[in-house]
């Protein structure tokens, strides 16, 4: 009942305009990643999810900012399930591992390659996570999701939301290709979400 209101109030602030590219399935776990300019990015993503696809599915978050306050700490646990790691902690393969048993536990995951927010303007280059996890997990399907607005309906900084419409866009599924190198899948994977930017402009 909370998350249906809690995806209901994010669309609601966000307005928003949402497109699938290709219907979505519950076949198996699989990965939205998306670019990343604003706090609010998972949730609304999360909030455009089908509900029997929301419901399996958790975000990656930060625990330094989703662990400080109680309301955000009852949230990331028990609205958005939220599969926390830390940030400045030099275990990286740790946070690989726990994404890779959440995805064998049946959940699908929402992801930010780029790892910290960025201005909106561009995407930066993606962190290697996104490629170890698809290498533990052989077969894996990803979505590229683009976001856009959401850094000036919530800028870096601020706390209140601006209204302004929102633009949701999830693309077509890829994958990591057998052999194929690290640097070249993350370069692929950034063009499908700036593909998905461009063809939304």
């Amino acid at each position: 009942m909370i998350g249906r209101l809690v995806a209901g109030l994010a669309r609601l602030i966000a307005g928003g305009y949402v497109n699938w590219r290709q219907p979505p399935s519950t076949a198996a776990p699989r990965v939205y990643f998306a670019n990343h300019s604003s706090h609010l990015d998972f949730i609304l993503l999360w909030s455009y999810l089908p509900p029997d696809l929301r419901r399996r599915t958790r975000p990656v978050a930060a625990r330094d900012y989703w662990e400080r306050g109680v309301l955000r700490r009852y949230l990331s646990a028990h609205i958005f399930r939220a599969l926390l790691i830390d940030r400045s902690g030099p275990d990286a393969r740790g946070a690989v591992d726990r994404m890779a048993e959440g995805i064998a536990a049946g959940d699908s995951l929402i992801l930010f390659p780029e790892g910290t927010r960025g201005s909106g303007d561009g995407i930066a280059p993606f962190k290697a996570g996104l490629y170890h996890l698809c290498a533990a997990r052989p077969g894996l399907d990803l979505v590229p999701v683009s976001i856009e607005n959401l850094n000036r309906i919530l800028p870096k900084g601020e706390f209140v939301p601006v209204p302004m419409v929102s633009r949701v866009i999830f693309g077509e599924t890829l994958s990591l290709g057998e052999g194929e190198p690290k640097d070249e899948f993350l370069a692929r994977a950034k063009e499908a979400v700036e593909a998905l930017r461009e063809e939304g402009s």
